[in-house]
């Protein structure tokens, strides 16, 4: 169990100031392009109100990689829903010949963004910490050392860890019948 959580207004106040510009960070690099800044806050708050409801279960000395997580799965689901469904109107007129013409594969980037958020999702699946380790690891390039900081591990459980949530990843890719180039997983 953890040891001493915040649980009033005070202690939910000083864990927000704490870890409010991190929050922001995440939320504002996944949200920036697609959102506006009431998107970018209300993401925010919908993440510490997540983050206050399951403080009995998250341990202290890792709790900056929970609220890391949660952030990040947050804001990619904002994301989502913010960008589906959306399409520019526009008229023929506006369209040239010279426009229609290009080397962009709009199906194979869709198929792309598809894969990503399943492989996303098949990630976060793994649990904590599990998948704050792979995250680090491949989309932040981090080494164990680095990690085992932020997720308070010895490197040397990092790199065990790592090294099983991988197999587990693989056979949960195989099971969606994601394929994945050998020697990157």
């Amino acid at each position: 169990m953890a040891e001493h959580q915040p649980r009033s207004p005070d202690e939910h106040r000083k864990l927000f100031q704490l870890y409010s510009n991190y929050v922001y960070a995440i939320v504002w690099r996944i949200l920036g392009q697609a959102g506006s800044s009431e998107d970018v806050e209300e993401c925010v708050s919908d993440i510490f109100a997540e983050v206050f409801s399951k403080l009995d279960s998250v341990y202290e000395n890792s709790m900056k990689a929970y609220i890391g997580t949660v952030a990040r799965r947050m804001a990619l689901n904002r994301f989502q829903k913010l960008t589906s469904g959306k399409m520019k109107i526009i008229s023929l007129e506006d369209i040239s010949v010279s426009d229609m013409a290009s080397d962009v594969n709009i199906t194979e980037d869709y198929e792309k963004a598809e894969q990503a958020g399943t492989l996303l999702n098949l990630i976060l699946s793994l649990g904590e910490p599990d998948a704050s380790i792979i995250i680090q690891k491949y989309y932040y390039d981090r080494n164990s050392v680095e990690i085992a900081k932020i997720v308070n591990l010895n490197p040397v459980t990092v790199r065990m860890r790592l090294s099983r949530a991988l197999k587990r990843l693989r056979k949960l890719l195989e099971e969606n019948h994601i394929t994945y180039e050998e020697g990157y997983l």
